[in-house]
């Protein structure tokens, strides 16, 4: 079986994308970028529980400590070092960071799959009915968890909460996917997990104006 290598952060976007690739035909093999906190490519809120993820999915798993300075270089190497034959992203709309990942994928000579890309936009009517069909599965069979807010309109009142909650309330500016960094999600179960993570204990963080919802305790149960 070809192996991927699939960009995982533990947000609802990697997750679904990582199943997919396997849905695909391919072996999924996670790998978490760990970088800087305002990185523009990688999200930074939870991460050191992918690896609990990757468990319960049944996906090896490797994690890389890195620096937004030599974050893209950390990736292409450890990519390189992989063995895959394709890549598979979370991408949805972010040109900045789909070209990046199509870069190394060309230097690399193998292909880059963002299957979510522009499935979901924003528009005039419901936050989910009518908008966003991958949106309406994901909130039906997927456990989400918001754990970063840096939008106008997005408060403190939905970290640590389902992510349903936002995708029902959020201003209309928002984007349904919170993409461009106006937030981060974490799924704790998915029909694809062999064992639901229950999440423990919360720490919150608010400045007033962005705010993250870290994972202090889990475990698969």
């Amino acid at each position: 079986m070809r192996k991927a290598a699939c960009l995982f952060s533990g947000g609802k976007d990697s997750v679904f994308a990582a199943w997919l690739a396997g849905v695909q035909g391919f072996e999924p093999n996670l790998l978490t970028i760990e970088s800087g906190e305002y990185s523009m490519m990688f999200h930074h809120p939870n991460v050191k529980f992918a690896s609990l993820q990757a468990e319960a999915m049944g996906f090896p798993h490797s994690a890389v400590k890195t620096t937004k300075e030599n974050e893209l270089a950390d990736l292409e190497s450890a990519i390189s070092e992989m063995g895959a034959s394709a890549i598979f992203t979370g991408a949805v709309a972010s040109d900045y960071q789909r070209q990046r990942i199509e870069q190394i994928g060309e230097r690399l000579g193998m292909p880059t799959y963002s299957p979510l890309w522009h499935k979901c936009v924003p528009g005039s009517g419901s936050r989910v009915s009518g908008e966003c069909a991958l949106m309406e599965e994901m909130l039906q069979y997927f456990e989400i968890y918001t754990v970063a807010v840096s939008a106008e309109g997005l408060g403190p009142e939905f970290l640590a909460r389902p992510f349903s909650e936002m995708a029902k309330k959020a201003p209309k500016h928002v984007h349904p996917f919170l993409e461009g960094g106006e937030g981060e999600t974490f799924v704790a179960d998915a029909p694809f997990f062999s064992k639901r993570i229950i999440v423990e204990e919360w720490e919150t963080h608010w400045d007033g104006v962005r705010g993250i919802a870290e994972i202090k305790k889990a475990r698969l149960g």
